[in-house]
Order: structure tokens, then C-alpha cells, then sequence
């Protein structure tokens, strides 16, 4: 299944950039993804598909998914 992404969300890949760092930030969409790096900012492109297979987790969907806690509103 292809990611549902929005601008701005923080991915983590299942190898790291050379930098050492996991995270990334999404920064283009389209047909392609742009993707910058958080640890030195380099930025790649992939296909959805590619995309697809090198994700573990988009950290942002899980903050949005977090259910609300009524003490704290």
C-alpha cells in the first residue's frame, strides 16, 4: 500500500543516511516524493513505490492518531 502523506511530516527509513540519522522531512509531493534529511539536510527524491518499501514509521501520522486525553483539554 502506497503512504498517505501530507507536507512537513516526519518520516523514519529502515536504513540510515550515511549522516548516521533515520528522520526525515517531506518537502515535495507529487508522482515523487522530496525528502530532506534532519541530520544534514540533503535532499533526495523517490517514487511512492520506493518510498513505500524504504519506510518504517511516519511519526507524524502517530502524533495526529494519538487519542485525546479528556484530563489535559
Amino acid at each position: 500500500m502506497l503512504p498517505d502523506l501530507q507536507m512537513n511530516d516526519h518520516l523514519r527509513l529502515r536504513k540510515p543516511h550515511p549522516c548516521g540519522s533515520y528522520e526525515w522531512t517531506v518537502v515535495r509531493l507529487g508522482a515523487d516524493i522530496g525528502l530532506e534529511c534532519k541530520g544534514c539536510a540533503h535532499r533526495v527524491m523517490l517514487t511512492r513505490r520506493e518510498l513505500a518499501k524504504r519506510l518504517k514509521t511516519n511519526l507524524s501520522q502517530q502524533e495526529r492518531e494519538k487519542p485525546v486525553d479528556p484530563k489535559n483539554v
